[in-house]
């Protein structure tokens, strides 16, 4: 059993880089330090990190709802530089909000059996709040640092932290020690 885990999600060029195809403006990029900061935090005393990153075919059904963005194997598809993963941490392909659709994530969640999973990344009113819901669906203990989440849209992004506190139970941490 792990004390923590982490899960960073869709911290991708195609979402934090203002080049990118679905790029989620200046306050995505302002969320990396303080990832980064979380992310050394968790390999310092050897705690668990797992990506999420959108994966989509080249003609995923979610184009038709938002510009094609993180295509497999395209640069936008790739992890933001600042927050290069290691060999010991595990990435987890998803074409779906959630990052347990069709993925390995309960199964690696289970083998770390941690006390607490951290989310940070984007976005917060869409694949951070799925991803959390189904952390809370499997009663993990959640925490969700203001800080280390960002969202297109400030009103959504808002009124995901209060429905990820509300309904799934998490902890929004306004302030935590970096």
């Amino acid at each position: 059993m792990c004390k923590k885990l982490l899960i960073i999600v869709d911290m991708l060029n195609d979402f934090i880089d203002e080049n990118g195809a679905l790029y989620c403006g200046e306050t995505a990029g302002a969320i990396v330090p303080f990832v980064k900061s979380r992310l050394e935090t968790f390999r310092k005393v050897d705690d668990p990190v797992v990506y999420l990153t959108d994966a989509h075919d080249e003609n995923d059904l979610e184009f038709e709802k938002f510009p094609r963005h993180c295509v497999a194997g395209t640069w936008g598809s790739q992890i933001i530089d600042e927050l290069t993963p290691r060999a010991n941490e595990t990435i987890v392909l998803k074409k779906r909000y959630s990052g347990f659709f069709g993925t390995g994530l309960e199964s690696i969640l289970e083998q770390a059996d941690p006390n607490e999973v951290e989310v940070v990344g984007v976005c917060t009113s869409i694949c951070v709040m799925d991803t959390v819901g189904g952390l809370a669906n499997r009663d993990y203990t959640i925490k969700v640092p203001v800080r280390g989440v960002a969202d297109f849209d400030q009103d959504f992004h808002g009124f995901a932290l209060k429905r990820m506190a509300q309904l799934y139970g998490a902890q929004i941490i306004e302030d935590i020690q970096i």
